[in-house]
């Protein structure tokens, strides 16, 4: 699996975090949730039909007490649970709308980790994007400082490890957003043993063209700089200016980031998207999120064409989050 996810799997094995699985009967979740579950990394949270989950447990060879099933329909601390959600949504629901939309695994699931009754939430392989992540805003919010959540894959191949961002909520971000999504796609970088070097990237380098487009991407490197962050960071850059030296060397011979960044912040969902898609594909890179940035708890999206490696993965990412 590569030395990024042996070393996870022994940190998160001393602290053994729950993380919940909204999705607890789907078969990938359930075989990610085995393999967690024997290896003793993490204790999955599983949610829906309890007979259903554990008879395709106990299948699987699974120690049932290394896992929590949990149906909302029966959940003896319900009535706490939908209390609590009146109170964080501040007047927008009341009690009875409240028990109808605890019904929902999603809204269900992430009560569970606000409440700290599990450190992380995975969804996303059933669900779109859109389901899982309306709950985490309303429930979880952004922290203090961050306006936006964005989503980032962490994409590896062999020792290689970069972060693409905003590749799944934001369709078209401001300056200020992307001065944002870059500040918090470096901390993500950290997470995973990156030390950031944030590449803003654009179709212009170094004012190759002029547009409104290219002109937001400069304003936001300008907001960082205004910021005084604390990695280096250049825009606006294509993506050979910031990833290649010998191309950098021609196109952007003053940037600090010389052809080596390893955090791309796309101007727009849709480059970002079918960026990673593409190097997803072509480069035989996995993808692993998208992780979801700026929450106060983490809560993190599969994609629905996930495989039960991706749910295992992005398991691990959600508990270093946690952590």
């Amino acid at each position: 699996m590569g030395n990024m996810f042996t070393a996870m799997e022994q940190n998160l094995k001393a602290k053994y975090p729950s993380i919940v699985f909204p999705e607890g009967e789907d078969e990938r979740i359930l075989d990610a949730a085995a393999r967690l579950a024997e290896d003793k990394i993490i204790k999955p949270i599983l949610l829906g039909e309890e007979d259903v989950i554990k008879a395709a447990l106990t299948s699987k060879g699974v120690d049932l007490d290394l896992v929590e099933v949990i149906s909302p329909k029966s959940y003896q601390q319900f009535d706490q649970l939908v209390e609590t959600f009146v109170e964080r949504r501040k007047g927008k629901v009341n009690t009875e709308e409240a028990r109808e939309i605890l019904q929902d695994v999603n809204y269900f699931g992430t009560m569970l980790v606000y409440t700290d009754q599990a450190a992380g939430l995975v969804s996303g392989a059933v669900h779109s994007t859109a389901n899982t992540v309306r709950p985490a805003l309303q429930i979880i919010k952004t922290k203090d400082g961050i306006k936006r959540t964005s989503g980032a894959f962490l994409m590896v191949k062999e020792d290689e490890r970069y972060i693409f961002a905003d590749c799944a909520i934001n369709i078209n971000p401001s300056a200020s957003d992307l001065s944002e999504i870059a500040a918090t796609s470096a901390a993500t970088a950290r997470i995973f043993g990156i030390d950031p070097k944030v590449g803003m990237l654009s179709f212009s380098t170094k004012g190759s063209a002029k547009s409104g487009e290219t002109q937001k991407v400069i304003d936001a490197v300008e907001l960082l700089h205004e910021s005084n962050a604390d990695f280096p960071v250049d825009g606006e850059l294509q993506f050979d200016a910031a990833f290649v030296p010998e191309v950098a060397a021609k196109k952007a011979p003053d940037s600090p980031l010389r052809g080596r960044a390893n955090v791309f912040v796309f101007p727009s969902l849709e480059a970002g998207n079918i960026g990673y898609k593409m190097v997803q594909r072509l480069g035989g890179f996995d993808a692993i999120g998208p992780v979801l940035q700026g929450l106060n708890k983490p809560v993190n999206d599969l994609s629905r064409g996930c495989n039960a490696d991706d749910v295992y993965k992005l398991s691990l990412i959600t508990a270093m989050q946690a952590l």
